[in-house]
């Protein structure tokens, strides 16, 4: 009795928002959004990178990015920076981005590099492609010391669908636990076999939970996306259930239009392993944490996200085909990306007015609409990792009650 009531006092005080307000945002009927200090409070930032970015698997990237032996680059995860290499047998390989001699980081975040020995540019001791450390300049006839007792602290890292997690903690439950049953809704779109045809990068001035929330509804469609309206009825699809730390569901195109464009028409072929009625659907799904995964019949649009501040969110944004529709002489993704550039922007200014809103003295928690199940999903999968102090998997409801 004495250690259940003891871990129960941790759970209290490791509790960074009030849990008065968060039973609120669990309960199914009259669901209310997340309390103002979620999305302002510097402190709550600092325990959701700990608790929900260290301590879960992040996406860092496309493993394409890392095609070949010697490929490296060095990515922040969390509160973390780690180096991802492809080794010589083609594994891919992650280890934290510190040197073993001083701690001197070995690339700076977002360098990219090739070759056999990753050298750390402070004192050159090299390391090979597997982490081991190669050369220690100066140490040749030093008494005792042993190079196999320095190699790079590996970190956890899956590729998934052709994308790449770590989880820098080390403490994540399995990967496959993570994902889930995702695979199963996004397979048919071959993922893994496509390549980035374009790339776009933001910085929205709102909580990266704000954004999340804004992507998994379309109650604000008709208010303030006119071009996506002409494309997919703002009140079509469903949710999708989930097994894992995954929300997500889908939504129907019009009868006129092949894909989201501008049109409504599509210039890239339909990917080649779609089930009957997928080319008449687009889906929108997150792995829990920062990666929103948008499939089209021609295509798969991503947003990764990245916290940089409470009320500060960098957001690379990806375009995926086919490879053989990308080597296609003359092919032209804008069609693609000039609808979403477009959508983005939209979405970007609606959150930062909603950042300014919940930063305001006025701001109260507001009920959830039935159009806005999902960001209930999520809300609620927020809420109960604030409780439990880690990241829950997505409810299949939200009926949730605070204990």
């Amino acid at each position: 009795m004495k250690s259940a009531m003891d871990r129960l006092e941790r759970i209290v005080l490791m509790t960074p928002v009030n849990r008065e307000l968060l039973a609120r945002s669990l309960i199914s009927e009259g669901q209310m959004n997340l309390p103002a200090a979620a999305y302002v409070d510097a402190s709550v930032l600092r325990w959701e990178m700990e608790h929900f970015f260290d301590g879960s698997w992040v996406c860092v990237g496309r493993s394409e990015d890392l095609r070949n032996a010697g490929d490296r680059r060095a990515v922040r995860l969390g509160h973390e920076r780690a180096l991802l290499v492809r080794d010589e047998s083609g594994k891919l390989r992650a280890f934290y981005n510190v040197c073993r001699h001083r701690g001197h980081e070995l690339m700076a975040v977002g360098e990219t590099a090739s070759g056999r020995f990753v050298r750390c540019p402070y004192h050159a001791w090299a390391y090979g492609l597997d982490g081991e450390l190669r050369g220690a300049p100066g140490f040749g006839k030093s008494d005792g010391f042993d190079k196999a007792d320095y190699p790079l602290v590996p970190v956890r890292i899956a590729e998934w669908q052709g994308w790449v997690f770590a989880n820098s903690s080390g403490e994540a439950v399995p990967f496959e636990e993570h994902v889930g049953n995702l695979g199963d809704m996004i397979g048919n779109h071959g993922a893994g076999e496509l390549v980035t045809a374009a790339r776009q990068d933001y910085e929205v001035e709102a909580n990266w939970k704000i954004l999340v929330e804004n992507y998994h509804e379309c109650y604000h469609c008709p208010s303030i996306h006119p071009e996506l309206c002409k494309v997919s009825p703002p009140k079509s699809g469903e949710d999708h259930e989930s097994r894992g730390a995954w929300v997500g569901g889908s939504m129907e195109l019009e009868d006129h239009a092949e894909t989201m464009s501008l049109t409504g028409e599509s210039f890239a072929p339909r990917l080649p392993h779609l089930a009957a009625g997928q080319e008449r659907e687009v889906y929108y799904y997150q792995i829990f944490p920062n990666l929103l995964i948008s499939p089209h019949p021609d295509y798969v649009m991503t947003h990764r996200l990245t916290p940089v501040a409470p009320d500060r969110t960098h957001v690379e944004c990806e375009w995926l085909f086919s490879r053989e529709t990308v080597e296609t002489e003359g092919f032209d993704p804008s069609y693609a990306t000039e609808f979403w550039h477009i959508t983005n922007g939209q979405d970007w200014r609606a959150c930062e007015s909603v950042q300014r809103g919940v930063s305001s003295r006025g701001y109260r928690q507001g009920p959830l609409s039935p159009e806005e199940s999902t960001v209930g999903k999520f809300v609620a999968m927020v809420a109960r990792g604030y409780l439990e102090g880690r990241v829950a998997q997505a409810p299949g409801r939200t009926s949730e009650t605070v204990q």
